[in-house]
């Protein structure tokens, strides 16, 4: 019998509506997370448990098998000398960006007071801040929680990093978390931002400029 029939029947809110379907397939908790995490580009199963705190070793893997038979994500092998498993976002999966750019901008506003329970990881402001941006290119951004790089404007692939650039970014942004959860949250400009002092966009590039407005 194969892995993919072995898994427990998909449980479903058995109602002919688009939304219910959706839900079927990404409402269980940790699933949408998971895809916020994916969209980075492939992941290794403890990448991904290191970077969703709180999720069981379960549940986790409970997910993504449902994610692979949803036709969501996939996993396969990398070539020596990494030969570790990966898992990544089908094209399917993929057009759940928008959907997670607009959970995020609804949730903006629950973000005003950070809990003394919260974790927080740099890439986690990746998102909010790519709908405050203009221009294409490779975008690192530095947080006094870490870094991270975002492929502005980019379609298809990965969204954003972990980490400095893979290569020699377009641009660079340095700023701190509270300048930057204002920026996703629509309530300042770049620009504003980077006038008053607050952010500081380098480089060259035509992204560069862009984003400084010139």
């Amino acid at each position: 019998m194969s892995r993919l029939r072995r898994m427990s029947p998909r449980r479903s809110y058995d109602q002919y509506c688009s939304t219910a379907r959706a839900l079927d397939a990404v409402g269980d908790r940790w699933t949408l997370l998971i895809v916020r995490e994916l969209l980075a580009g492939p992941r290794r199963y403890t990448d991904l448990h290191a970077d969703l705190p709180g999720v069981s070793t379960d549940v986790l893997a409970s997910r993504l098998k449902d994610m692979e038979r949803d036709g969501l994500a996939t996993r396969r092998r990398l070539p020596p000398p990494g030969a570790a498993f990966v898992y990544e976002l089908t094209a399917r999966g993929r057009e759940l960006l928008p959907v997670l750019r607009a959970l995020g901008t609804w949730g903006a506003p629950e973000l005003a007071e950070r809990r003394p329970t919260d974790a927080v990881r740099a890439h986690w402001f990746a998102l909010p801040l790519l709908s405050a941006l203009e221009g294409e290119g490779l975008l690192e951004v530095r947080l006094d929680e870490g870094e991270f790089h975002l492929w502005v404007g980019a379609e298809g692939g990965p969204v954003y990093g972990d980490g400095p650039a893979p290569e020699a970014p377009d641009a660079r942004l340095v700023l701190d978390s509270g300048t930057c959860t204002a920026l996703g949250q629509g309530d300042v400009t770049l620009r504003q931002v980077i006038r008053d002092g607050q952010a500081e966009v380098s480089g060259d590039s035509t992204l560069a400029k862009v984003l400084r407005g010139e």
